[in-house]
């Protein structure tokens, strides 16, 4: 074993010349050796689990944390990396557990505290997280992270203005922070400042003046034009672009001729271009050529959340008092149209401390796990690629009045989305569909060869919750009553490799 207990610089250096490299493979293999000369050195094994945790191998690189730290108790970084990767894989709870001790051990690591906040952000306790993401800013002021963090947590609780300032404080300290761009144009997209979300976004997008001005020219129905930017711009998904453009200009033997060369590049988990396929697919009569979810209208599921109605719709009183008492921001949304009485919330309704909202995220979680295991055998990218964990990335109520309703759109930002249903009016018409949701294929943005598109339409009662394939267009009937139509809807999203 020679003299040395531990690996020498020289060898460790070697390590992260390969992992710097991302070769991962290789670095395995070195690290192999090294272990075999040096069995009781910890931090072989820390290099180790970032290696596994590097190619998403989650398990394995916990395991070589858990081996490091039974070599060398107080080893503060194997202790912050694994509560890293035990997140990761959803174990939350065992999270927070590492990250405490790695601050028990050294209170002055603000990576842990950040990273200790984000667990208490995903359990819906966001003044225990906000707590953390201020440990860390003071510890370190120029850490753009628990800024940004910081921005969440004020903005679903409705405090807009401090958000904005901690998302620009953000970005000041990171200028590439691209979550902090995001967020920062989602709040001024809910307050109806269209110029400075599409400024913001952009930015996230790295700036790519052409991509921009080609979103531009497809939003003034400028197709050519916008043709032309996209293809300069060959930015991410400029030919899922490409191919609305010619589509929406009716330029169906372009859109024909392309379709088969971007289906050929990528894996078919666009939302968008599988909302585009399924409407050419209906338009023209043929197979829908894009395997996300052909045929999304056999995957809307409609059943009732039993913990909704228990002990006299108990939870839905207090769902219903949170929405109207709660200091919730608003937003203006473009797809609600119900004179002045409509309102729509902003922020993330399931990481807010009310425990109605808490209970009713747990509910959902129970009723789209029942889901996925009546479809868990389909041949589809939409089954095979799932969401492993259950994670509400968003979650808004929805409240409509006499003539309310939600033009078609659908949740490009989802993977499975659905409502849950709180009220419903009664005295709807005679046939059951004022107040309904209306699912299909088609929106007035596409041009219709005929009136023949399947859909589906459901008039839910109190209690009921739909699911549906983010992709799928979908709206609410116009409805003629004087209560109120409220819900609370929500999208799911995978992490995709």
């Amino acid at each position: 074993m020679g003299t040395h207990f531990q690996a020498t610089q020289s060898e460790l250096n070697n390590i992260n010349n390969f992992f710097s490299k991302k070769d991962y493979k290789q670095a395995l293999t070195e690290l192999d050796a090294l272990t075999q000369k040096y069995p009781n050195d910890p931090m072989l094994y820390l290099f180790g689990g970032n290696c596994y945790g590097a190619m998403g191998h989650l398990d394995q690189a916990i395991l070589c944390y858990e081996e490091a730290v039974k070599l060398k108790p107080d080893y503060v970084d194997a202790h912050n990396n694994m509560g890293v990767y035990l997140k990761e894989i959803g174990e939350i709870n065992k999270a927070v557990i590492s990250y405490q001790k790695a601050i028990k051990l050294k209170p002055d690591y603000a990576m842990a505290h950040n990273n200790l906040g984000i667990c208490f952000y995903d359990l819906a306790q966001p003044k225990q997280a906000a707590l953390c993401y201020k440990r860390a800013i003071k510890l370190k002021p120029d850490y753009a992270d628990p800024h940004s963090n910081l921005g969440n947590i004020l903005k679903d609780l409705g405090r807009v203005d401090e958000a904005i300032l901690s998302y620009q404080k953000a970005i000041k300290l990171n200028p590439a922070f691209i979550d902090a761009y995001n967020n920062l144009g989602s709040i001024f997209n809910e307050l109806g400042q269209n110029e400075e979300a599409i400024k913001c976004w952009g930015l996230a997008r790295g700036g790519n003046e052409d991509y921009e001005k080609g979103l531009e020219m497809l939003e003034k129905k400028n197709f050519s034009e916008a043709i032309k930017y996209f293809e300069i711009s060959q930015f991410r998904d400029w030919q899922e672009k490409v191919l609305e453009s010619h589509y929406r200009a009716k330029e169906f033997d372009e859109f024909k001729k392309k379709l088969p060369q971007v289906l050929n590049i990528q894996r078919h988990i666009s939302r968008d271009l599988a909302t585009l396929s399924a409407h050419y697919a209906q338009n023209f009569k043929t197979e829908d050529p894009y395997k996300f979810c052909p045929s999304p209208l056999d995957f809307v599921c409609h059943e009732q959340i039993s913990e909704l109605i228990e002990n006299d719709n108990q939870l839905i009183k207090e769902l219903i008092h949170d929405i109207n008492t709660a200091e919730i921001l608003k937003r203006k949304y473009q797809y609600l149209f119900d004179g002045s009485s409509g309102e729509q919330s902003a922020g993330h309704l399931f990481k807010r401390p009310e425990k109605s909202f808490k209970r009713l995220s747990d509910a959902l979680i129970k009723a789209i796990e029942k889901y996925f295991l009546r479809y868990k055998n389909e041949d589809n990218e939409f089954i095979r690629s799932f969401p492993k964990k259950i994670n509400f990335i968003s979650a808004w109520y929805i409240k409509m009045q006499s003539g309310g309703h939600l033009g078609s759109h659908i949740h490009e930002n989802g993977w499975i989305s659905g409502a849950a249903y709180l009220t419903i009016p009664k005295d709807s018409d005679s046939e059951g569909c004022e107040g309904a949701i209306e699912l299909s294929a088609y929106n007035d943005k596409y041009p219709r060869l005929h009136d023949e598109f399947e859909k589906k339409v459901i008039l839910p009662k109190a209690g009921d919750v739909v699911f549906f394939p983010s992709s799928v267009f979908h709206r609410t009937i116009p409805f003629n009553s004087k209560e109120e139509r409220i819900c609370i809807a929500f999208d799911v999203m995978p992490e995709l490799g």
